[in-house]
C-alpha cells in the first residue's frame, strides 16, 4: 500500500529535502506552504499522515492541527523550530502524535513517519496480542480495532492515534507496570531524547479524556518511582 504524506511547511528547502526522503521510501508526497493551503489539499486528497510546521503564514500549525482534528483522523507529526517544552506540550495537547525540533535528522523523521503509520494502521503491529482480535476491553473501556475508535461506557471518546496505541498497550497488559522508556520503545521501536516528556503529555491527555477526576485517576495509575499501569489504585 502506498501511503500519502502531506507536508505543510513554508521553507521550500525543507519541503524538497523531506520529499526526497519520503519518495525514496515509496510514499506519495503532497506539499502546502501554509495551513490554509494544507486544508484545501485535505479536502481534495485522501491523506494518511501530516507533517506540519508551526510557524507558517496565513494559518499557523497549531490552528491547522486543531482544524484537522475536528474533521480528519490521521497521524500528525510536528516539525518545528519552536523548542520550548510549552510549545511541544501545546502541540501534543491539540492533537499531534509526535513533535520533532529543527534542525532535524531526516532519517529520524523517516523512522517517526514509519512508526506513526504502523501504529495507526496496524495499531499493535505484527507482534501485538491484539493482531487477531476485533476489540480490546477493560472495565467500561473498549477499543474497536477495526474502526480504530475508543469508547467509554458505550460513548465514543476522541483520541489521537498515539493515545490509542498507548491505551491499547496497557489494555493488553492490565495491571502490569511500564516505565516511560518502555512505553516509548513500544511506540517507536527506539527511544530518543525528549520522548519521556512526550509520554507524560500523552498520559495526561488520556486521563483528561477518560477519568472523572484526572488528579485521582482510576484507569491510568502512576506507580511512584516506576511508571504507569492500567488498574485500580492500591489503597
Amino acid at each position: 500500500m502506498q501511503y500519502t504524506i502531506l507536508i505543510a511547511e513554508d521553507d521550500k528547502d525543507i519541503i524538497r529535502l523531506l520529499r526526497l526522503y519520503l519518495e525514496n521510501e515509496g510514499y506519495k508526497v503532497l506539499a502546502a506552504e501554509n495551513g490554509v493551503e494544507a486544508l484545501e489539499i485535505l479536502e481534495k486528497e485522501k491523506t494518511d499522515l501530516g507533517i506540519f510546521d508551526i510557524m507558517m503564514p496565513k494559518m499557523d500549525g497549531y490552528t491547522l492541527i486543531r482544524k484537522v482534528r475536528e474533521r480528519y483522523n490521521m497521524p500528525i507529526l510536528v516539525l518545528s523550530a519552536k523548542r520550548e517544552d510549552s510549545d511541544k506540550i501545546l502541540g501534543l495537547d491539540l492533537g499531534a502524535d509526535d513533535y520533532l525540533v529543527k534542525p532535524f535528522n531526516p532519517l529520524e523523521v523517516m523512522a517517526r513517519v514509519r512508526s506513526a503509520l504502523r501504529r495507526f494502521y496496524q495499531l499493535g503491529g505484527e507482534t501485538s496480542k491484539a493482531k487477531e482480535r476485533e476489540e480490546l476491553t477493560f472495565e467500561d473501556l473498549r477499543i474497536d480495532l477495526r474502526s480504530m475508535q475508543l469508547y467509554k461506557g458505550g460513548k465514543q471518546v476522541q483520541a489521537t492515534p498515539t493515545e490509542l496505541k498507548i491505551l491499547a498497550f496497557f489494555m493488553e497488559n492490565p495491571g502490569k507496570v511500564f516505565t516511560k522508556l518502555q512505553i516509548s520503545r513500544q511506540l517507536n521501536g527506539v527511544s530518543c531524547e525528549g520522548d519521556e516528556n512526550t509520554i507524560m503529555v500523552h498520559i495526561s491527555n488520556l486521563r483528561d479524556k477518560l477519568e472523572e477526576d484526572s488528579r485521582n485517576p482510576h484507569y491510568l495509575i502512576t506507580v511512584r518511582g516506576l511508571g504507569y499501569k492500567l488498574g485500580e489504585v492500591i489503597r
